[in-house]
């Protein structure tokens, strides 16, 4: 994915996109030698920023200017030479306060996690509220209603529940619907959509048709766009010319959804960092967004995120993207333990955030 570079060309790209984060200067190499005292000439630190430029890390706004980093050269940083960053104690004393402070509530604790992110991070943040990343089976009834209508009520996992009218062939009784439902809450007690695939053969009519409505029930929970959005800081993406397009990311559900659909690919964990849109999006190509699920794995997710100028401070904002998520994945944790498989527990599902990845 990288060329490969030398100790020295790493140590140098490592100073140039450091140096110009925090000063926002085309960095030269008269700079950097008197900068960092560097045991080597100008020349040859002025030879090596021109390699790197041919490989694509650093570019150069006119010919006789310093240089700036690149979106390779910022993806090349943040994989390779970024290293380990944790916020300061007092700060993640004080985050934490925070949200004991909150009240058991999931809004008021997302909320709070997006002003935390935009707060920390001076750029914006959005939080999406926790969904149930696979819907699951909990009860079924079916109700006689008149002549050959049927009224099908099926609840999921998750407090969600569904109504809807079967018509029959011909007028059943009401034990013949009771003892179908009885069945059928026995076959698929907690079962997702792959499960009731496999268990819904060799049935009868009446189950064949129940069967198909509750796998329609499911398929279209399972494929709903996410839900609550919580954002906060947009007015610092309006600051730079640059991010202003990434407002509309934010404003617009189904691009955001897009977005991260696309960053969190299925089984991906950890805190991922979109540099430049990736080249799929156009209104991101002068920003990052650093993001990460939290929650409780194949149970209930949302995503925190971070989203600035590429040039921001990496390490401090995957930092907190990275705290904020491990917190809200032990609220969520509690806010739904009831609702988690009997027999599991927090370290046997395993919580979402993995420290240390990057995309």
């Amino acid at each position: 994915m990288f060329q490969a570079l030398t100790d020295r060309q790493e140590r140098i790209l490592d100073l140039v996109i450091r140096t110009y984060i925090r000063t926002g200067i085309p960095i030269g190499s008269k700079m950097l030698v008197e900068l960092y005292d560097l045991d080597v000439s100008s020349a040859t630190v002025r030879n090596e920023l021109a390699a790197l430029g041919e490989m694509g890390y650093l570019g150069q706004l006119h010919t006789s200017a310093g240089r700036i980093p690149t979106e390779s050269g910022y993806r090349y940083f943040v994989q390779k030479l970024l290293g380990e960053f944790s916020l300061p104690l007092h700060e993640r004393q004080m985050i934490r306060h925070q949200f004991h402070q909150a009240r058991l509530d999931l809004n008021q604790w997302m909320q709070l996690a997006a002003a935390i992110l935009a707060h920390t991070s001076r750029g914006a943040s959005f939080v999406t509220a926790p969904q149930r990343r696979i819907n699951r089976f909990k009860h079924l009834q079916l109700i006689s209603t008149q002549g050959r209508l049927v009224l099908m009520i099926l609840v999921l996992t998750g407090g969600e529940v569904n109504q809807q009218m079967l018509t029959l062939a011909e007028p059943l009784p009401q034990g013949r619907l009771s003892a179908v439902a009885q069945r059928l809450n026995d076959l698929y007690n907690n079962a997702a959509y792959d499960e009731i695939v496999a268990l819904g053969s060799h049935q009868d009519t009446l189950e064949s048709e129940v069967t198909r409505l509750i796998l329609d029930v499911v398929q279209r929970a399972d494929s709903r766009a996410i839900s609550d959005i919580y954002r906060d800081g947009l007015v610092n993406l309006l600051e730079d010319e640059g991010t202003r397009q990434a407002v509309r990311v934010l404003e617009e559900r189904t691009l955001l959804a897009d977005v991260i659909s696309g960053a969190q690919t299925a089984g991906m964990r950890g805190v991922q960092v979109l540099i430049g849109g990736e080249g799929r999006w156009e209104e991101l190509k002068d920003c990052t967004i650093i993001l990460s699920r939290y929650g409780v794995v194949e149970q209930f997710s949302g995503t925190v995120a971070v989203i600035g100028p590429t040039r921001m401070m990496y390490g401090r904002n995957v930092a907190a993207v990275r705290y904020v998520a491990e917190l809200m994945s032990s609220l969520v944790y509690e806010y739904y333990m009831d609702e988690i498989p009997a027999g599991e527990t927090k370290e046997n599902q395993g919580m979402t955030v993995c420290v240390g990845e990057f995309w």
